[in-house]
């Protein structure tokens, strides 16, 4: 009974030395692809979408003025007094604004892009919607000091298609790794016995063996 794993072990051994090479990769692509392809399929898409604001200078300010409090507004839309307002708007919890709303600034212009994601598109535009909204406020409330009034620029729309990578992309991806899993094990696979051993090694000829006797 004890021999039975053995030689089972004996019997995949001999078969993956008899395989050729390249069956490793081969299969390591088929299996990467078929577990990538698959994730993408199960798993839920997310979908995305951006509303824009720009800073706009007043009479008693400049283009530079408006460009530094963009970046500041850029810093203040995650905080909790903008996200505060705008869960009434968005109708989700500020938890959620938090995790899935992103802003970002350009240091070339005075805007403030605000993305959302979600596994709907109408609340991913609903959010980002609101957040916007809730950061112009909250810049209309300081304009008087700022000299800077925020304005909306382009609002978000429901995107049609998601943002994650679709089955053939994580399929692709899959294939890519498990390629490269099986090079791996094909470069750690047992090799044959004459590999391991190499050449035989010489016998001394009758020659050698009589010029040793001789000195001795």
């Amino acid at each position: 009974m004890t021999d039975i794993p053995a030689r089972q072990h004996r019997q995949v051994t001999a078969l993956t030395r008899a395989l050729p090479p390249w069956s490793l990769l081969a299969a390591g692509a088929v299996a990467g692809g078929l577990l990538g392809g698959t994730y993408g399929l199960v798993r839920t898409p997310a979908y995305t979408a951006t509303s824009y604001v720009v800073a706009v200078p007043t009479e008693k300010s400049d283009t530079a003025t408006a460009l530094g409090f963009a970046q500041a507004y850029g810093r203040v839309a995650p905080q909790l007094a903008v996200l505060g307002d705008a869960q009434v708007w968005a109708g989700v919890p500020v938890r959620t604004l938090q995790e899935s709303v992103r802003t970002a600034t350009s240091p070339d212009a005075p805007m403030v892009s605000v993305t959302a994601t979600s596994s709907r598109p109408d609340v991913a535009a609903d959010m980002a919607n609101a957040v916007a909204r809730a950061l112009t406020r909250h810049a209309g409330d300081t304009e008087r000091s700022t000299h800077v009034e925020l304005q909306q620029f382009a609002r978000a729309v429901k995107p049609t298609e998601p943002s994650s990578a679709s089955a053939r992309v994580t399929g692709l991806v899959g294939a890519s790794a498990g390629g490269l899993l099986g090079g791996l094990a094909l470069l750690v696979r047992p090799r044959r016995v004459a590999d391991r051993t190499g050449r035989p090694a010489a016998v001394p000829g009758p020659a050698v063996a009589a010029d040793t006797h001789g000195q001795l």
